[in-house]
């Protein structure tokens, strides 16, 4: 049977094979394209890997493995509670690998109830069917909150013009592909717009200060990994505009003028606390992983609940 399948496609069975070979790739690459989470698992597992070989970071195999292993854990059990699709893990995956890029902690406990408590507050944290939250966002900022045992040391990305590349290539790539590139550019533009403000006119400083700052591995991961975030950016793209304006501005005060190094992971959780109101005031069209925009938003449509692979 398989033998005429293959005469019907070609006359000649082995080349009627290498046809059916080569069609058989193409529908697994087209499937692999279609969902963005795939290049973000393989980006961030990259610059996981880059930061352990290249970068001497101290993180140790059994911190990740318990990072990950923990939330996919966490999302099988909301899977099979709720039914919800299995390439939802995906989207945990994604979780586990930014907590092990940006959280630090002194006992496997702490890095374990931060990635549970990541992946609940997708299902247990929610607005009219949306998460409110980025999930890597919540662990880190509640398990710092609650312990004293955890930390993040934007420090250790380092700075440099290949990290820049490396980061802002990916970054670009993913955002492309899911329709938020304007969210990380308004970001940074912003916030550089203010750094240079302050450093050029008011304390008289040269642009390459600037120029350093922005160049910071940590601020480059969070603009294009973590504030980009779909599932929990407002719907809108002018709404968009507006937040990653607010963000930029509040980490910008909070870095200078408080002195907090992790500025813009504080000051995206209080902004992401607001994202309801944004889509109330705006709408727009919820993102869906498996049906993208890659360059613009599709047309407005009522706020409904998401299908289950998207959580």
């Amino acid at each position: 049977m398989f033998q005429k399948k293959i005469e019907a496609i070609e006359p000649h069975p082995a080349k009627g094979v290498q046809q059916l070979r080569t069609t058989v790739m193409q529908e697994r690459i087209t499937a692999f394209a279609r969902d963005a989470r795939h290049f973000q698992i393989v980006f961030l597992g990259g610059f996981l890997l880059f930061g352990i070989l290249a970068l001497d970071w101290s993180r140790r195999a059994e911190e990740v493995a318990v990072i990950l292993g923990t939330t996919l854990a966490t999302q099988f059990f909301f899977i099979r509670r709720l039914g919800l699709d299995i390439r939802s893990w995906k989207s945990a995956a994604i979780t586990g690998l930014g907590l092990s890029l940006l959280l630090h902690a002194g006992s496997l406990v702490t890095l374990a109830l931060a990635a549970s408590l990541a992946i609940a507050s997708k299902f247990l944290i929610r607005d009219r069917g949306k998460h409110i939250f980025n999930p890597g966002l919540f662990g880190i900022v509640l398990t710092v909150l609650l312990t004293g045992d955890a930390w993040i040391s934007p420090g250790q990305w380092g700075t440099g013009p290949i990290l820049l590349f490396l980061i802002a290539g990916a970054g670009s790539m993913v955002l492309l592909r899911v329709g938020r590139i304007d969210t990380g550019v308004v970001f940074l533009t912003v916030y550089m717009a203010l750094d240079l403000v302050r450093s050029m006119l008011y304390l008289g400083w040269g642009f390459d200060v600037t120029l350093h700052r922005m160049m910071n591995g940590s601020l480059l991961l969070f603009a294009f990994f973590m504030i980009t975030d779909p599932m929990t950016t407002p719907n809108a793209p002018r709404a968009r505009v507006l937040w990653s304006a607010a963000i930029a501005m509040v980490a910008f005060a909070m870095g200078t003028f408080a002195y907090v190094h992790t500025a813009p992971i504080w000051a995206l959780a209080l902004l992401c606390a607001l994202t309801p109101f944004f889509d109330r005031a705006f709408g727009g069209a919820r993102f869906s992983w498996l049906a993208p925009a890659p360059f613009h938003d599709r047309a407005p449509t009522l706020n409904v609940e998401p299908t289950l692979q998207e959580r």
